[in-house]
């Protein structure tokens, strides 16, 4: 969204800042469980009457470590669930809130300690000029071999060639995306009649340890409420001349 211009042409811009934040840390949650114990693939097999355990071995969270990057109010809701497993959690964030994880039980770490530690790692950062790419080449070659990739935040936070590469190398034990960086276009159509354009996520879908949702970490009942009613208290609030939900306009 152009700000500059739609404050130059005298046009208000709201948003929805916050949306069920349970329901996108659920989803990751969901993601690493149906990957690391390939769930999708034994529904896949069931339905044809292959009941074979072959191929479908995962591990124990319980004892392992998670590494959460980004503890804003989605990552720290997937941290405690992760507790909740019996996992070790570390964490890295920018502006670290050390109340909160000696609360938690959660050790802030700098990323390269949490990359070589972590059996899984989960992404909640927004996507800016800093963030972009954080996952490359060279920060996954500091991960732990073998380890969990989960990002249901913003596509462009991983360079998707470089993802391929550890994929085919073997370096990554798998990933989870519920997130794209060339999405447009794709995700949320039905291009079930269609050849699929797109190359990278073409490849990217032939791995059996990759799975991919098409950016609906959100859809709840209850986040589909919520973005209603905060649309609906701006659109008031725009005509009333009263006060927006905090963080809703921003011009």
């Amino acid at each position: 969204m152009d700000l500059e211009a739609a404050r130059d042409l005298g046009i208000a811009v709201t948003r929805v800042p916050i949306y069920s934040p349970n329901a996108v840390a659920e989803h990751a949650v969901a993601l690493l469980l149906t990957l690391n114990r390939h769930l999708h693939r034994s529904f896949n097999r069931v339905r044809e009457l292959n009941f074979s355990l072959q191929g479908l071995v995962g591990f124990d969270l319980n004892g392992k470590t998670a590494g959460i990057v980004g503890t804003g109010k989605i990552g720290r809701i997937v941290a405690r669930i992760l507790r909740g497993f019996g996992m070790v959690v570390v964490a890295y964030d920018p502006y670290p809130d050390a109340a909160w994880a000696i609360r938690e039980g959660i050790t802030y770490v700098d990323p390269i300690t949490l990359s070589s530690l972590s059996d899984v790692i989960s992404l909640h950062v927004p996507l800016m000029p800093e963030t972009h790419h954080i996952i490359r080449r060279e920060t996954i070659d500091c991960m732990k071999p073998g380890v969990i990739l989960v990002n249901v935040s913003r596509g462009g936070l991983i360079d998707t060639v470089a993802l391929i590469e550890a994929l085919k190398s073997g370096r990554l034990g798998g990933v989870a995306l519920d997130v794209y960086e060339e999405e447009e276009g794709v995700f949320f159509e039905d291009l079930s009649g269609t050849v699929l354009q797109d190359d990278l996520l073409a490849r990217m879908l032939t791995f059996p340890n990759v799975l991919i949702t098409a950016h609906q970490a959100f859809l709840t009942h209850e986040a589909l409420t919520d973005i209603a009613r905060v649309t609906a208290a701006n659109l008031h609030a725009l005509m009333q001349g009263t006060p927006f939900a905090e963080g809703s306009l921003l011009t």
